[in-house]
């Protein structure tokens, strides 16, 4: 948006969690779109997600590195056309690292930053003490109508934290506690470009996404609805 009244800044939502408003530049935002697109067609591509009970999500799915089905991941689209997985591209996690230092690292402090970045102990909570890179991507895409139930990120090994990159129409992204999908909760505006980090005590905290407001992604982009892409360290051999 064009000469806020109030400039966005930098929020930590919940200990551990942090807002980072226009993180991404516009043309780093359509570079994303643009591979967002290739990583959308088949095989393995877009999908509606299926849920034990017959449901399904409103916001259709496709995965790197790692398919995610409901609860659990495999190397093959086991819900849909059974095609290898797309793999997780390292520039991918280059900026999966690079977004929790930055999103952490006013919070947490230099070393603790790094410790968030590079996957080591800070000597307080824990935000991902294992040798493993991120390696998994997420990417949802959400047409108006579209939401997303308040859930935990809770089918990887490890529990460096996850990132999340919000692209095209803003959205009320709803962020919760650990105990239950109930309150108390935080509701952030998530915009284009918006940079959302939670790890160490807010790692398998409840969120969801209850609204997608649209119409309001920047015309520059040429997308209609909202695409966010998760990406997270599965902890798995690779081996497995």
């Amino acid at each position: 948006m064009d000469a806020e009244l109030f400039p966005r800044e930098r929020t930590q939502v919940a200990p551990g969690a942090v807002h980072v408003p226009d993180w991404l530049d516009p043309a780093a935002a359509r570079e994303l779109i643009d591979a967002c697109r290739l990583w959308a067609r088949p095989p393995a591509g877009l999908r509606t997600v299926r849920t034990p009970g017959g449901g399904t999500m409103t916001a259709r799915q496709v995965c790197l590195g790692r398919h995610w089905y409901p609860y659990a991941y495999a190397r093959t689209v086991v819900d849909g056309d059974g095609a290898p997985v797309k793999p997780f591209p390292a520039w991918l996690g280059e900026l999966g690292r690079r977004a929790v230092a930055d999103a952490l690292g006013p919070v947490l402090g230099p070393e603790a930053a790094r410790s968030a970045a590079y996957g080591y102990d800070d000597g307080g909570y824990s935000y991902g003490y294992d040798d493993h890179g991120y390696d998994i991507a997420l990417i949802n895409f959400y047409d108006g109508d579209a939401r997303m139930g308040m859930h935990r990120d809770a089918d990887e090994e490890s529990d460096a934290p996850v990132v999340s990159l919000s692209l095209g129409d803003s959205c009320v992204f709803r962020f919760g506690n650990t105990e239950s999908r109930t309150r108390p909760y935080t509701d952030v505006e998530l915009r284009s470009g918006d940079l959302f980090v939670f790890g160490g005590p807010s790692r398998l905290a409840y969120h969801g996404v209850p609204r997608v407001l649209p119409g309001t992604a920047p015309a520059e982009l040429g997308l209609t609805g909202r695409l966010n892409i998760t990406l997270r360290v599965s902890g798995f051999p690779d081996a497995d």
